[in-house]
């Protein structure tokens, strides 16, 4: 495949050396330092475009996209408010989209996991239930995409959890949680590429699931393996659709 990297940071950089790994070859790089060569032409030059740019960007990466009629893997996280409009105008549009919060495929048997153990812990209600992220200093959005994707598989399965909160660790503390709530804890802290975990606490005993990822190199990887999926396809599709481990 011939794709087009929008967001050619760090990221960017590690999904460039996967996709030449795999045979496919990288047409387009879009970073700040040559926004110039963001035009639909160019865009239409390759068969799939892989975006990790920043929230701000996203949104308007997305439908240059629909405008190329390219399918585009979104890795870029925080611009999920806008999630039901963008999914209703690519389809309107006949264009092709798949997104998602982590494309590791650790993470994503982590969210498999996670569902599990939410469906079983839904009948102990003497166990409190919070989530923690961890990421580097440079993470623009908290919590974490991945953090509110666990966050919100353990409210579809725990009935007495209506909502996720957030408190970022080092700033000021919201007001006082309540029991229908649950809590996302995020701690920034130099160079940790993303620690995710879920905890259970009662008066007697913690259950607790962790994924460490130790680089970036399988999110990265895990885009190309979504690019090559979404290949010869059309509609809007999540990573879950990738990875179904059910």
């Amino acid at each position: 495949m011939n794709i087009a990297l929008l967001g050619y940071g760090k990221m960017g950089q590690i999904i460039e050396r996967f996709a030449i790994e795999r045979g496919h070859e990288i047409v387009l790089r879009i970073g700040v330092e040559n926004l110039a060569d963001f035009t639909i032409e160019n865009l239409r030059r390759a068969d799939v475009a892989i975006d990790f740019s920043a929230p701000d960007a996203a949104v308007s990466n997305i439908y240059k996209c629909f405008e190329a009629e390219l399918p585009i893997v979104v890795g870029t996280t925080g611009w999920y408010g806008n999630l039901q409009q963008i999914k209703n105008d690519c389809l309107k549009s006949n264009n092709t989209l798949l997104y998602g919060s982590n494309f590791s495929v650790g993470v994503n048997l982590f969210f498999h996991l996670n569902k599990v153990l939410a469906r079983l812990m839904n009948n102990y209600p003497a166990y409190e239930v919070q989530v923690e992220e961890i990421h580097h200093t440079q993470k623009l959005d908290a919590p974490s995409g991945t953090a509110m994707t666990i966050a919100e598989d353990i409210i579809d399965s725990i009935e007495r959890k209506q909502e996720w909160v957030n408190e970022v660790v080092g700033t000021p503390v919201p007001e006082a949680f309540k029991a229908e709530q649950l809590l996302i804890e995020s701690h920034r802290i130099e160079n940790v590429p993303g620690t995710h975990t879920v905890l259970y606490s009662s008066e007697v005993d913690e259950i607790e699931i962790k994924h460490t990822a130790h680089n970036r190199a399988g999110f990265a990887l895990g885009a190309i393996i979504a690019a090559e999926w979404l290949n010869n396809k059309q509609g809007f599709y999540n990573v879950a659709d990738v990875f179904n481990f059910e």
